[in-house]
């Protein structure tokens, strides 16, 4: 079956309503814990379930990553465009809710290429599962990986975006890249939609971080200035979903929760958080589904998170959740270059 573009809809409603200003019996006893929750790495990329099927094919064009001369001169380019443009245009920049790439030039052949990180099923299925009556434990249709590609598309990133020079680097300092690349790519493979804090305060605690398409894209930075790139000094920002909650309640994994000795009260009560996160049949089905979203989220304060395949309650507080677009520098620019 195909799966997905609705369910984008709901999460961008649900972030633009309930965004606005404006302890569940079975939990597990609480341990001390460090924050933020570290992500969870794994030893291989699992196969994917022939039930998850994407509306739009993941990385169409794709190649592998050419291993480049050592003496080559290697331009790198920051790219950003709004989420969706394909489907919606600058619509989404307007909130500057952004996707971000890379791109590399050659100077030995002149080929360009672009390099991103992004949802194998699309948004909505990597941050809300999918309820089969067939099934006790929600399914879900999750992994994010990497997408390396011949050409860069400059009417994309330029129109409505970025694309701007932000280093050089040697034939050498990419292909060690590209090795970094692989085990990233094998070891990351869940798409984390949501960052978690207490509150908006700059230094609030932060319970779990996000990982999607600019933390790559950051991770990506920081390796090549560990290779000796030097970065240019511009600014660059990035867009991130927040939730704002109390302390989190671990809950248990699909195993603890859902299995045959599970705890049936938070079984249930997960999969009525869920419910209405469902695929919509209809525009009455979609707002109902809007109203019950709120009513969960904003006067009962819960939301439940899935995070390293263990399951969490939030007690959700004021403001709810927020779309932000900070600066997070570029590595320094003072790092020695090697490698040229």
């Amino acid at each position: 079956m195909k799966v997905g573009c609705p369910r984008e809809l709901l999460l961008l409603l649900l972030v633009l309503v309930v965004g606005m200003p404006g302890g569940l019996a079975g939990a597990q006893p609480q341990q001390q814990r460090t924050w933020p929750v570290p992500y969870r790495r794994f030893d291989y990329r699992p196969k994917t379930d022939p039930y998850c099927q994407a509306r739009y094919t993941f990385c169409p064009t794709g190649c592998p990553i050419p291993a480049m001369k050592d003496e080559d001169v290697i331009e790198v380019y920051r790219l950003q465009a709004p989420v969706w443009e394909f489907k919606y245009g600058d619509l989404l920049g307007h909130l500057n809710i952004m996707h971000d790439a890379v791109g590399f030039k050659s100077s030995l052949t002149g080929k360009n290429y672009t390099m991103e990180w992004y949802e194998l099923f699309q948004l909505g299925n990597c941050t809300f599962p999918h309820l089969r009556p067939d099934m006790d434990a929600p399914f879900w249709c999750n992994q994010g990986a990497a997408c390396f590609y011949e050409g860069i598309d400059d009417v994309h990133w330029k129109e409505n975006g970025t694309l701007v020079l932000v280093t050089t680097i040697s034939g050498t300092m990419f292909n060690q890249m590209a090795k970094w690349v692989q085990y990233d790519n094998e070891t990351g493979i869940y798409y984390e939609t949501w960052t978690v804090q207490a509150s908006p305060d700059k230094h609030a605690v932060v319970w779990f971080e996000s990982y999607e398409c600019s933390k790559f894209i950051l991770r990506t930075y920081q390796k090549l200035a560990d290779l000796g790139a030097v970065f240019n000094k511009i600014q660059t920002n990035y867009t991130s979903i927040t939730l704002f909650t109390g302390e989190p309640i671990y809950l248990g994994n699909e195993t603890s929760i859902f299995g045959h000795l599970g705890n049936k009260t938070v079984a249930a009560a997960i999969r009525d958080f869920y419910y209405p996160f469902k695929p919509p049949q209809s525009v009455e089905e979609f707002f109902l589904s809007v109203l019950k979203i709120v009513d969960q989220v904003v006067l009962n304060h819960q939301f439940y998170l899935f995070y390293n395949l263990d399951y969490w309650l939030l007690p959700i507080k004021s403001p709810y959740i927020k779309i932000t677009y900070e600066e997070i520098p570029l590595p320094n620019e003072d790092s020695a270059r090697v490698g040229l």
